[in-house]
């Protein structure tokens, strides 16, 4: 039997560290339990509207966010506040599928744009493993904007 299940990250701003990550995956916010958004509404200000009404202090509304694949297949990401500093490399981390189905140069060139496309969004690139066949097509390391790696592959 299989299970679902959530990624979660800790973070210092759950909120500024989910929007990275819904660029990165195409993921969207979700909207608050039982609040129908309309078109084109922001989730997260209904979001800060929805916790504002149930009473949640200002300061502790960007403890926690999510994000969900839209079309209902990927797992949920879930983002939670934590004080303490990210100290060493990730002993889990997201292979993000950049360049599906490429191969050689035009492989490496797609995922070389897909990364300045998330340095853009404040990722920080670290560094590149060239492709050696049979055993590697070649990936790109980069950092979220909290530092937790993440391989382009």
């Amino acid at each position: 039997m299989t299970r679902e299940f959530q990624v979660t990250f800790d973070a210092h701003d759950p909120r500024a560290l989910s929007t990275f990550w819904r660029e990165v995956l195409g993921y969207v916010h979700p909207g608050p339990p039982g609040v129908v958004l309309a078109e084109g509404e922001d989730p997260l200000e209904a979001w800060d509207r929805f916790l504002a009404g149930i009473g949640v202090p200002e300061e502790q509304r960007n403890s926690r966010s999510a994000i969900e694949d839209p079309a209902g297949v990927g797992p949920r990401v879930f983002f939670q506040q934590v004080p303490e500093d990210k100290v060493a490399k990730n002993r889990v981390h997201l292979d993000v599928r950049a360049a599906p189905g490429l191969q050689g140069d035009e492989r490496m060139a797609a995922l070389e744009a897909e990364a300045d496309r998330l340095v853009a969004l404040g990722a920080t690139r670290l560094y590149r493993e060239e492709p050696q066949p049979p055993l590697s097509a070649g990936h790109l390391t980069l950092a979220d904007p909290e530092g937790n790696e993440l391989c382009l592959d």
